[in-house]
C-alpha cells in the first residue's frame, strides 16, 4: 500500500470514530488520538517524498566536459562539446541548441529542423560568461512568450473630473479614468554570423571563445542598443527612447552639476507614475564627469582613486548615482541620461534564448574549409508605464 492509498485508509477510519468521540467514548478517545498520531506520521512521510521528487526533477542530466575537461560553464562551451567528437565530413549543418538565461537551468531546449541535430539539454552547472558591466536588460522585468506578437495595455494618464470633500445629501463629484492604451509588439530577432576556419572544430577552446567572446557580446550589445534606440520600424524594438508619453528633464543653462538633473528626474517618475525608480543609463562620457567631480577641497566626490572620499573607505568601481543600479553603456549617446523605474515600468519579452548553429553549406564555404556559426535571439520589450522613465537632457549643463 502505498502512502497516499494509506492516508486515504486512516481518514475513513477517523470518520468512522468520529460520532463515538462525540458520545465520549473512552475507547473510541484513544483510537482517536493513535490515528491522529499515524496520520500526521503519514502526512510528514508523503511531504518529504514529495520534495524529494521535486529535488529529482530539479537535476538535469549529467553536465558535459568543458574543452578542457571540466564543466561546461558558457555557451560556447556548450556549443565545443557539441561539436566535440562528431565526424563532421562532407556537407554539414549542426543546430546546437538553445541557451535561454530567462527559463529554469533544468530546461530541455530543441532547436529542430537541421541535419544531424541533437537534443541540447541546458545543463543545470550552465551559464553565461560573465558580463564585463551591468546591462539594461538587467534592470528591466523579465518575461517569456511562445507567441510571434504581444498585446498588452498602457496606462493612460489623463483623468476627468476630480474628488472632493462634499456635505451630506450633496452631488458627488464624477471621476474618470482615461481608457487604457492596447499595443501590439512583434517578437523581433537580433542575429549575427561568423565566418570562421573548419580547423575550429578541431581547436575547441578557441571555437568556445569565438563564441563568447566575440558573438555573443556583439549581439547582446545590439539587443541594448535595441532596448533604448530602436525605431520600432522595420525589423527594430521600440526602444524606451523612442515611446511616446516619457517624461523629460534637462540641466538648467549654467548649470554645473548634471546630478541635480537626474535627482530631478527621479522626483518626477516618482510623482507621475506609480513606481519610485530604480535605475539609471548613462554614457560613459557623462559619467566621467560625475565620477571626476571634486569639491572645493580637490577631493572626489565618488571617493579617490586609492581610498573613499578624504580616506573613508575603499575604492568603488562605477559607484552608484544618488544610489540608483547605475548602467554606464555608449548605446546611449552622450548629454542623454534616462532614469526611470526599470523593474516596474517596462519587461524585455523573451521568445527562445541565444540560439547557436554551425553550418558548412552557406555560398561556397565547403569549397574553402569555412564553417558558419550563426546566434540568434527572438524578443519584444513592453513598455507598460511609459511615464516611469525620464530623458534627462544634459546639454544645456556645458552651456
Amino acid at each position: 500500500m502505498n502512502l497516499t492509498d494509506r492516508m486515504a485508509l486512516l481518514k475513513a477510519q477517523a470518520v468512522k470514530i468520529i460520532p463515538r468521540v462525540q458520545e465520549g467514548d473512552a475507547e473510541a478517545m484513544k483510537q482517536a488520538e493513535e490515528l491522529a498520531a499515524e496520520i500526521e506520521q503519514t502526512k510528514s512521510a508523503i511531504e518529504q517524498a514529495d520534495a524529494f521528487e521535486a529535488k529529482l526533477k530539479g537535476i538535469g542530466a549529467a553536465g558535459k566536459a568543458a574543452p578542457d575537461g571540466g564543466q561546461a560553464r558558457t555557451l560556447g562551451e556548450f556549443a565545443a562539446n557539441e561539436l566535440s567528437g562528431r565526424k563532421l565530413s562532407g556537407q554539414f549543418a549542426v543546430s546546437l541548441g538553445t541557451f535561454d538565461g530567462a527559463k529554469a537551468a533544468t530546461d530541455v531546449q530543441v532547436s529542430p529542423g537541421a541535419v544531424n541535430s541533437a537534443l541540447a539539454q541546458v545543463e543545470e552547472r550552465l551559464y553565461e560568461a560573465p558580463r564585463r558591466r551591468l546591462q539594461i536588460a538587467d534592470l528591466l522585468g523579465h518575461e517569456t512568450t511562445t507567441r510571434t506578437a504581444i498585446t498588452y495595455f498602457v496606462e493612460s494618464p489623463t483623468v476627468e473630473g476630480g474628488v472632493a470633500t462634499v456635505a451630506e445629501g450633496a452631488l458627488k463629484p464624477s471621476l474618470h479614468f482615461g481608457d487604457p492604451t492596447p499595443v501590439t509588439e512583434n517578437v523581433k530577432k537580433i542575429a549575427a554570423v561568423l565566418k570562421e576556419s573548419d580547423e575550429l572544430v578541431d581547436d575547441l577552446p578557441w571555437l568556445a571563445s569565438a563564441i563568447n567572446n566575440r558573438g555573443i557580446y556583439l549581439v547582446q550589445l545590439e539587443e541594448e542598443n535595441q532596448l533604448l534606440n530602436g525605431t520600432g520600424s522595420g525589423t527594430d524594438l521600440k526602444g524606451i527612447l523612442k515611446r511616446e508619453g516619457i517624461l523629460t528633464e534637462q540641466t538648467a543653462k549654467g548649470e554645473s552639476n548634471v546630478a541635480d538633473a537626474i535627482f530631478r528626474a527621479m522626483t518626477k517618475v516618482s510623482n507621475e507614475s506609480p513606481f519610485a525608480p530604480d535605475g539609471i543609463v548613462i554614457n560613459p562620457a557623462d559619467y566621467q564627469t560625475l565620477r571626476l567631480a571634486k569639491d572645493a577641497n580637490s577631493q572626489y566626490y565618488g571617493g579617490g582613486f586609492f581610498a573613499g572620499q578624504y580616506g573613508a573607505g575603499g575604492v568603488m568601481e562605477n559607484p552608484p548615482i544618488w544610489g540608483l543600479r547605475t548602467v554606464v553603456t555608449p548605446a546611449i549617446e552622450a548629454g542623454t541620461v534616462l532614469v526611470g523605474a526599470f523593474g516596474q515600468g517596462a519587461s524585455v519579452i523573451r521568445r527562445s534564448g541565444l540560439t547557436v548553429e554551425v553550418a558548412n553549406q552557406n555560398e561556397d564555404d565547403f569549397k574553402y574549409n569555412r564553417i558558419a556559426i550563426r546566434i540568434e535571439e527572438r524578443l519584444a520589450l513592453a513598455v507598460r508605464y511609459p511615464a516611469s522613465f525620464c530623458k534627462v537632457s544634459t546639454a544645456a549643463a556645458s552651456k
